[in-house]
């Protein structure tokens, strides 16, 4: 996007004071162009339906539809628009979440006019900004262990769940209806996705780590 060419801009908070301040942090740019506000992510929903803007700057809790189901659901429709979840929430779940969700950038409340602006226009550029407290999520979940089973199918996660329940390979064949040399070969795939050699280990391994519910 040239830098002459204004960047429309919506925002999405369930607070009035909120926006009001929002709205006149972006008045203050000459390049930044408000051109609509929501008080819930179905309202920002409906906006983009009629208009779409460049930037979002999007709350996460909200009533109707919060930030997280707002950025799906915008995502999926115009993928083009690029949302900057702007929240007081620093917790891992809700970064995650959020950039999982779809949105380019994360920060915090507690961030300066300045840098607001500056991450308005590197969105709109298809460029990243994380606040400090953001990026130490994403840095610490980049080193934690790889969970094991993590590329387990959905049947090969039932056959586990039903190993845990100490069933034998004939027990778990007639309660899934299928014969002894398919629960073999699942089971086989189980251990070697586990990393063990025995049932007792993977059934251990998976109590440890709550692999089954």
């Amino acid at each position: 996007m040239a830098e002459t060419e204004e960047i429309k801009v919506l925002l999405v908070d369930d607070h009035t004071v909120v926006r009001s301040g929002l709205g006149a942090v972006l008045a203050i740019s000459d390049d930044l162009k408000l051109i609509g506000e929501a008080s819930d992510g179905e309202e920002a929903v409906r906006f983009c339906e009629r208009t779409q803007p460049d930037v979002i700057l999007m709350d996460l809790l909200m009533p109707k539809m919060d930030g997280v189901a707002a950025t799906i659901a915008i995502k999926e429709r115009w993928p083009k628009i690029q949302i900057i979840v702007l929240t007081s929430f620093k917790e891992k779940e809700y970064v995650e979440g959020a950039l999982k969700a779809g949105a380019i950038s994360y920060l915090l409340k507690n961030v300066s006019a300045e840098e607001l602006v500056n991450a308005i226009r590197k969105a709109a550029s298809g460029q990243s900004s994380l606040s400090p407290e953001a990026a130490q999520v994403l840095i610490q979940k980049m080193n934690e262990p790889a969970q094991p089973g993590q590329d387990m199918t959905d049947r090969e996660r039932e056959i586990l769940a039903l190993m845990v329940e100490g069933l034998s390979n004939n027990n778990i064949a007639e309660r899934l209806f299928v014969s002894q040399s398919t629960v073999k070969f699942h089971v086989s795939n189980v251990l070697s996705k586990l990393g063990v050699t025995s049932r007792t280990e993977a059934v251990a391994l998976a109590v440890k780590h709550r692999l089954v519910k």
